[in-house]
């Protein structure tokens, strides 16, 4: 039986994100969607952190009998995702990167990151959904409201420390790394990624932005396709 895939959408979004890409990746094999914490329909108000996250990918991959799978996510998704390899690399037969990062090496850079996710979520309680960035991923009803969401900006959007930037040498499963063109701020974390992550893949899809899997699926499709047939 093939390997399934566990995918965790980007801040602000939820698994609604992936439905262009479900029957395509979905053919052969159980492709697991979520929403985290804030998102979507989640109704909870707890785990709001990096390891409750982690955690609750894991219980994903429990409840669906499958010791291991393919983990990818977009975004924050995408992080979450190089922090469960972290803590659970036997489960990991391979990870998926779209559109994200691994964090920050530099105190600083780290910080400024945090302040910006620390406004967003001021901006969410003072004026609404309003303040959420755009982005097709985004256009979501949220069962928490900018509450929800302003809690995830302050637990799980915010960074602690430089553990997943570090341990992008000890990634020791196929990588995919996919980037829209467009997505300005997150083509150099692409690179940075595929530099750092051993035999890893990167794929820029022209055209594409932030959420590459909805602006160009059938693109993205096709290469995720190709990937999961490799693995």
């Amino acid at each position: 039986m093939s390997i399934p895939v566990l995918l965790t959408h980007g801040y602000g979004a939820s698994r609604a994100m992936w439905e262009p890409n479900l029957d395509a990746l979905g053919a052969d094999r159980e492709v697991i969607t979520w929403d985290l914490p804030g998102h979507g329909t989640t109704g909870a108000t707890d785990g709001f952190s990096h390891d409750e996250a982690v955690a609750a990918m894991a219980a994903l991959l429990d409840d669906a009998g499958a010791e291991r799978a393919v983990v990818g996510g977009m975004s924050l998704g995408g992080y979450l995702s190089l922090r469960f390899h972290l803590a659970h690399p036997d489960r990991v037969a391979a990870l998926l990167l779209v559109d994200t990062g691994p964090g920050y090496r530099n105190d600083d850079a780290r910080d400024g990151w945090n302040a910006w996710a620390g406004g967003l979520a001021d901006d969410l309680e003072h004026d609404g959904l309003g303040a959420l960035p755009g982005g097709p991923e985004k256009d979501v009803d949220h069962a928490q409201g900018p509450a929800g969401l302003a809690a995830a900006a302050r637990g799980i959007l915010t960074q602690r420390d430089a553990a997943v930037i570090e341990s992008l040498p000890d990634v020791g499963v196929p990588t995919l790394i996919v980037v829209g063109s467009e997505d300005e701020p997150f083509l150099a974390a692409a690179d940075a990624m595929e530099r750092r992550i051993p035999d890893a893949r990167k794929v820029v899809i022209e055209g594409a932005g932030h959420a590459a899997n909805m602006d160009a699926p059938d693109e993205f499709n096709a290469v995720v396709r190709d990937f999961l047939e490799d693995v």
